[in-house]
């Protein structure tokens, strides 16, 4: 089974348009499936005394972002989808035609706006749907709301950066998805190779990525493109091995 593996770009494209597609042709060159970003509204998820409140606000992705991040894509041979956090956001990346949607952990929680509405838009899209709980939530209530869909849950935790002796690989195994945060590239690998030894139909990999002069809140638990290229040929390897 090939995994599909996501470049998780949040906001190290720093809201610079040219910053923005070089990064995701240098993960097209890495060989993901797909890119993935973040769309929403700084002052809804954000207190603006926030210590990286300028960076936040400056990498808020627009509608006509992207639609021109999602075009540039194409072009790319590389599937763009996005977190959106607000129901106007879903409702946009449906019109400009993206085939899967991710559910943050933090959106699990209901505690943030529109919440609950953000979960319900994404339902009725009958989209293909990522979920991380790494913040808990009530997974039963989350499975109802997306029964239509076809769904991956993800193992996560939600530690920026996640020291690898915390991943619970028993816990880990049982999910199909692995959204994760940890500065390495063994975490991804081994999740890789036992669900391989346990003949998984499906798997999904996330990692967070950045350039090598990212200065982005998200680019101190990123990895860059080139170890991002080099985790996905070691996952291609694994996908052909006989176990």
């Amino acid at each position: 089974m090939k995994a599909f593996i996501t470049a998780e770009i949040g906001s190290n494209w720093e809201g610079n348009y040219a910053k923005a597609k070089k990064i995701i042709r240098e993960c097209k060159k890495a060989g993901v499936d797909a890119v993935k970003f973040q769309m929403w509204k700084a002052e809804e998820l954000y207190n603006k005394s926030h210590p990286n409140w300028n960076e936040i606000k400056r990498s808020e992705l627009s509608f006509q972002m992207a639609k021109k991040l999602k075009e540039f894509s194409d072009k790319q041979k590389i599937e763009f989808f996005c977190s959106a956090f607000y129901p106007d956001g879903v409702k946009f990346l449906i019109s400009i035609g993206v085939k899967k949607f991710k559910i943050a952990s933090r959106t699990c929680m209901l505690t943030d706006p529109n919440s609950l509405e953000v979960l319900q838009e994404k339902a009725r899209s009958k989209k293909e749907i990522f979920i991380s709980m790494g913040m808990g939530g009530n997974k039963k209530k989350i499975s109802k709301i997306f029964e239509n869909n076809k769904t991956t849950f993800c193992y996560c935790i939600s530690d920026y950066p996640l020291n690898f002796d915390k991943i619970n690989w028993i816990d880990a195994v049982k999910y199909d998805g692995f959204s994760d945060h940890t500065m390495d590239i063994l975490a991804p690998i081994l999740f890789a190779i036992l669900k391989r030894q346990k003949k998984s139909k499906r798997i999904y990999i996330e990692k967070h990525v950045k350039m090598n002069n990212s200065k982005g809140p998200d680019a101190s638990t990123s990895i860059t493109t080139e170890k991002l290229s080099e985790m996905v040929k070691l996952i291609r390897i694994i996908e052909k091995m006989i176990i």
